[in-house]
């Protein structure tokens, strides 16, 4: 295997960044300094990325039903973390592919495969995101309009890209997003004048959220779930 591409399935950088790294003297292999991103690397060799040992664990993927009150990142100082909820180890590498807030539930994905999460998240790919979303008021039809043809963000320029909506009741819908601005289901719905009282995320790509799963539990993906996520 490459080492660049060691890197990519075993920590969150991408195989860009992890050439980049590379290049940069971060990394060792048995104990010297590799600049060369193809370097083969052999099954028994010793990785360290800033001094820190790589585990060859092999790419790993999870779906993880999100609560409210756990935060999308690796680490933080005052809210628990999926990678808690999720209790795997090693968590060297492992990270959410795609973001929740902290007030919003649903499907999270993770994984420690740089190239597969990057691929899936890329703007380029426009892979669209559905929430089911609660409203504080009835959404009126001039709303609706608004959020399917795009509206403009308060701070920003540009407007929304087109999004795909359903009418699931008065103060329910569906939202199917193509980009992922920040909280941008909420500053949209506000854009619109209305306002978010809850958020779910139920499907990333073609992936929807396994209604086995209940809050805080997960499982690992299918192998053939790991390909279409990323399949063009």
């Amino acid at each position: 295997m490459r080492l660049d591409r060691f890197l990519s399935q075993n920590t969150a950088l991408t195989r860009s960044r992890a050439r980049q790294a590379i290049r940069r003297g971060r990394v060792t292999v048995a104990g010297a300094r590799v600049s060369d991103p193809s370097a083969p690397l052999a099954d028994t060799a010793e990785v360290r990325l800033d001094g820190e040992p790589l585990n060859a664990t092999g790419p790993r993927y999870f779906m993880l039903h999100k609560p409210v009150g756990w935060v999308s990142v690796t680490r933080h100082d005052r809210h628990p973390t999926v990678l808690d909820l999720l209790g795997v180890e090693p968590r060297a590498g492992l990270h959410a592919a795609g973001r929740l807030d902290l007030s919003a539930s649903g499907l999270v994905l993770i994984t420690d495969d740089g190239d597969w999460s990057h691929r899936l998240t890329s703007p380029r790919r426009r892979c669209p995101k559905r929430y089911r979303v609660s409203l504080a008021g009835p959404l009126t039809d001039v709303q609706a309009a608004a959020l399917r043809e795009g509206v403009v963000l308060r701070g920003e320029i540009t407007p929304t890209r087109s999004a795909g909506l359903e009418i699931l009741d008065s103060t329910t819908i569906l939202l199917t997003l193509t980009e992922g601005r920040y909280h941008q289901v909420k500053r949209m719905c506000a854009a619109v004048g209305n306002r978010v009282v809850a958020l779910h995320r139920e499907a990333i790509g073609p992936l929807e959220l396994d209604p086995g799963l209940a809050p805080g539990q997960w499982r690992v993906l299918t192998a053939e779930e790991i390909r279409q996520a990323v399949v063009d």
